[in-house]
């Protein structure tokens, strides 16, 4: 059977459909190479915000379409938007066939062939009137016409998944996520993640090791560690295990590959965090460190007041730890609160860090977040127009920094085909170098920038 993967929001999210493809594998399945043309689509979907609900919806809608079409025989949507939305997920699609939560990304083999063995009779108006969770007894109401499958474990996620080995990338031949942990332990006053993925849990130490083997052996030349905050990692097991420990033993592992750590909440960034990166064979000085904010009394209504001193001070005494240090940063506009003041004093603060690469979004009220009913709260207009500001900012910061990159030799990964990256590049974020000559993907190369394009640059 072939399976179609549509693969939405953040590299945490693309690990679980990794997880899940690997376990169709093994089954014998095939991941189409066009999610248009397979016996069944899986739609992974995000909730972040409402922009990526707006996109799970429409990507489940169009899937649905194809089925109609009889495109395909069965569509399964997984991940954060129906893990937190489960019942108005499957009322609002009748032609969905089953939704799987982040807990059960191990059932998705007998998730997808129980799907195409059952063809789901539909009632009058072609509304699926009942639904069966495996771990639950029946729901809804109305004349009961048909099953379906909903695997959504009840209560917050708890388990951690190790994907199988070989381990199967979606990520191409030459950069991998390397995820460690799952869930989060913050309380973010604006986020719903700990709501959706549950308590932050790390996985064991010798299976991220494994992993990271395994890629390296097939050709990875980019592990990038990821998870909600991988600063904590370890800080579950309570014997002293932490990131600095997994870190040194990546570097022990033979070849030649680049290590970045994707992700660093401010006040937790230790010195010896800065020591590996100053000595490690494979680190890549490159710190991805959200601020959020910087006016204090916003970062006190943030839950993120512990960080005040960190996030004021992150640009300096990083830059004065990790000499040619390349730092990104994200922040948000229009919080609950958010003076012309603060706005103001925030802009300033963009300004006097100079950040190399910035994200900027709007405020958007999550369900259930404390932030949501927070009052004083900007328009969407307000926002979205101090977001604007802040990147045209940002902007003028990137084009005196990338003028300073015209004329030099940096190494580089082969990422695509003509496509590569410097080590001051993540992939997905932030830009990359177009080659003009055919190069292999996976390998390592010297460019010599010519031109500036954008947030990317060309090759001399």
């Amino acid at each position: 059977m072939t399976i179609g993967l549509v693969s939405l929001g953040c590299a945490k999210n693309a690990v679980d459909l990794q997880v899940m493809s690997g376990h169709l594998l093994k089954a014998g399945h095939t991941l189409a190479p066009d999610p248009d043309n397979a016996d069944v689509i899986l739609v992974n979907t995000c909730a972040f915000i409402e922009s990526a609900r707006e996109e799970a919806a429409a990507e489940i809608a169009r899937a649905c379409e194809l089925k109609r079409a009889g495109r395909c025989k069965a569509v399964v949507a997984a991940g954060c938007f129906v893990q937190r939305y489960r019942a108005e997920v499957l009322k609002a699609f009748p032609d969905l066939d089953a939704v799987l939560g982040v807990d059960a990304l191990d059932h998705i083999t007998q998730v997808v062939e129980e799907t195409t063995r059952v063809s789901l009779p539909r009632n009058c108006n072609g509304r699926v009137a009942l639904l069966r969770d495996r771990e639950g007894s029946p729901r809804g109401s109305g004349t009961l016409a048909a099953s379906k499958s909903a695997t959504v474990p009840p209560g917050l996620p708890k388990k951690v998944f190790d994907p199988p080995i070989p381990a199967l990338r979606l990520t191409g031949a030459a950069f991998a996520y390397l995820k460690v942990a799952e869930g989060c332990a913050h309380r973010c006053a604006y986020c719903a993640i700990p709501a959706i993925r549950g308590k932050f849990r790390s996985r064991p130490l010798k299976s991220v090791l494994a992993e990271a083997r395994a890629l390296v052996k097939t050709g990875v030349k980019e592990l990038n560690v990821i998870a909600q905050d991988p600063m904590l990692y370890g800080v579950d097991f309570r014997d002293g295990t932490n990131l600095v420990t997994l870190l040194r033993a990546l570097d022990k592992i033979p070849g030649d590959f680049w290590v970045r750590v994707l992700y660093s909440y401010p006040s937790e960034i230790t010195d010896a965090f800065l020591d590996w990166m100053n000595t490690s064979p494979h680190a890549v000085k490159y710190i991805d460190v959200p601020l959020q904010h910087t006016d204090p009394k916003i970062l006190q209504a943030m839950a993120r007041g512990s960080a005040v001193k960190a996030t004021r001070e992150a640009a300096e005494r990083l830059r004065a730890a990790v000499p040619g240090v390349t730092l990104r940063t994200t922040v948000m506009t229009g919080f609950p609160g958010e003076t012309p003041a603060a706005f103001t004093r925030m802009l300033a603060d963009v300004k006097r860090m100079s950040f190399d690469h910035l994200g900027v979004f709007a405020f958007s009220p999550e369900e259930g977040t404390p932030a949501a009913k927070l009052p004083r709260r900007p328009s969407l207009a307000v926002a979205e127009r101090r977001a604007g500001e802040v990147m045209a900012l940002q902007k003028r910061i990137w084009s005196a920094k990338a003028r300073k990159y015209v004329g030099r030799t940096f190494r580089a990964l082969v990422v695509a085909p003509g496509v590569a990256r410097l080590a001051s590049q993540a992939p997905d974020v932030d830009g990359v170098v177009h080659l003009r000559r055919a190069a292999e993907v996976g390998t390592f190369i010297d460019v010599t920038i010519a031109k500036v394009r954008g947030f990317d640059f060309e090759e001399a």
